[in-house]
């Protein structure tokens, strides 16, 4: 019986949700998620200098806008120092690790000889098979004892098998002369303790594998799964930097991109399931798999981000779709939806979702819902309201008082309208649109007239006529 699937998102407290970090969170979310598994997540605030509240805040932050949801409460690797500390005087206690009593004069006084003599720089500390009995009375580091001879493999899901030669791998410190833990012993007595099964991650600590693996070794604990994944860069195959644009996830929601889109666009960024892009959380969770990631790094694309998040507004919810304008709206500084343009709105989205990339774009199509009478055309739109089209408008009114308000009996009104006076209805469109939203570009004239309702679509016609 295989154990269950337990993943973690563990992020550094010093900035923003890095687009990367976020994409990182969404495949370990994806994996725990389509495998009954748990999604667990840990802050790694162990840098006090840099980490911050306000980082930890907008992380959490991120996280929830994107819809990944974590089990458990998000773990502070700081404030289990004392366990970290307990492990490494556990692995001094059994003679795999010693302390190193070199100072930092002495260490780069070894590595600038050994550059000079053409050796490797790689420190190695005279203190490790030391008699305990000549230790001075000074201060002190621990350091693992690593092994000297011979390869340390990692397997890795992603990366295939890495051979890395323990020559090149110095005794890496464990503890600090103040007796404060270093990072590389934190996450693994974390991930550890935490139950991790499955390490996914950035390619950029594929490194680290090797030295943490040695704590692993030491300590007698199984290894997780490794998944190293190759980073994300620009458009032009450059390492992703602001020069490319946003790089932070509020930045993602505070441009309009919806949820669903930047998970399905960022699963999509580096991981494949055949020739599919556009697909469902379900069936993300469902499909992926560490098989399916590329060792290459992915290439932002705005223009398919965008194509994705239209496809995904277009199948939506009304109400969820609803709710995430909202969160747009306050995430931007903009005003609140009353009540009844809320409700409006939720009545126009049919009309609405099948015409828009991003929010921004749906929120200006969705003009006509926020415009308040009188309304005032812009320039395009007012060259539709000529006397002769205030005189149509005028005329037009009437017919409409008692017409039933259904889109059948509205064409067929207008389009009897139309045909008496010797007019296409296209001729008719331009004033209606101008007076209904005060643009020239708008949804369906019949579409406007059914959410706007009877009252406000006689009274929007009356205003302009009489303009």
């Amino acid at each position: 019986m295989t154990s269950a699937v337990v993943t973690r998102f563990a992020p550094s407290p010093t900035g923003y949700l890095h687009i990367g970090g976020a994409r990182t969170a969404l495949f370990n979310w994806l994996y725990a998620r389509g495998r009954g598994g748990k999604f667990l997540l840990r802050i790694e605030d162990t840098d006090r200098e840099r980490s911050t509240p306000e980082a930890t805040a907008a992380i959490l932050k991120g996280l929830d806008w994107l819809g990944l949801d974590h089990d458990g409460k998000a773990i502070s690797q700081f404030e289990r120092a004392d366990r970290h500390r307990e492990v490494a005087l556990d692995l001094l206690a059994q003679g795999k690790a010693y302390k190193c009593f070199s100072t930092q004069d002495e260490i780069q006084a070894f590595r600038d000889a050994a550059k000079e003599e053409g050796r490797s720089t790689l420190f190695q500390s005279p203190w490790r098979d030391a008699d305990p009995s000549t230790h001075p009375d000074a201060p002190y580091v621990i350091r693992l004892k690593t092994a000297t001879e011979g390869q340390t493999i990692i397997e890795d899901e992603v990366q295939g098998t890495v051979k890395i030669g323990n020559d090149q791998l110095d005794d890496m410190v464990l503890l600090r002369s103040d007796g404060t833990p270093v990072y590389m012993l934190a996450v693994v007595v974390d991930d550890y303790d935490m139950g991790v099964t499955h390490v996914i991650r950035g390619d950029d600590h594929l490194n680290n594998a090797a030295r943490q693996m040695g704590i692993y070794t030491a300590m007698g604990w199984p290894l997780p799964v490794y998944a190293h994944i190759p980073l994300i860069h620009g458009p032009d195959g450059k390492k992703l930097s602001k020069r490319h644009g946003a790089l932070g996830v509020e930045e993602y929601q505070a441009m309009g991109y919806p949820a669903a889109g930047m998970r399905n666009y960022l699963a999509r960024l580096g991981w494949s399931h055949g020739d599919d892009e556009f697909f469902t959380d379900e069936q993300a969770k469902e499909w992926f798999d560490l098989n399916g990631i590329g060792k290459s790094p992915a290439r932002l694309d705005f223009k398919k981000l965008e194509n994705l998040c239209g496809q995904h507004i277009a199948i939506a919810e009304d109400a969820s779709l609803l709710a995430e304008i909202e969160e747009f709206l306050a995430a931007t500084n903009q005003p609140a939806l009353s009540d009844a343009k809320k409700e409006m709105l939720g009545n126009a989205l049919f009309c609405l979702k099948d015409r828009a990339k991003i929010f921004p774009e749906l929120i200006e199509k969705a003009a006509f819902v926020f415009a308040e009478r009188p309304i005032a055309p812009d320039e395009k739109a007012e060259k539709n309201l000529d006397t002769v089209s205030r005189g149509i408008l005028s005329e037009l009114t009437p017919h409409l008082q008692n017409a039933s308000w259904s889109r059948d009996a509205l064409e067929e009104v207008m389009n009897t309208f139309a045909e008496a006076r010797g007019l296409k209805f296209g001729k008719l469109a331009g004033p209606l649109r101008a007076a209904l939203s005060g643009r020239s570009v708008s949804p369906s004239v019949f579409d406007m007239m059914i959410v706007l309702g009877r009252e406000e679509t006689l009274a929007r016609f009356n205003d302009a006529a009489n303009g």
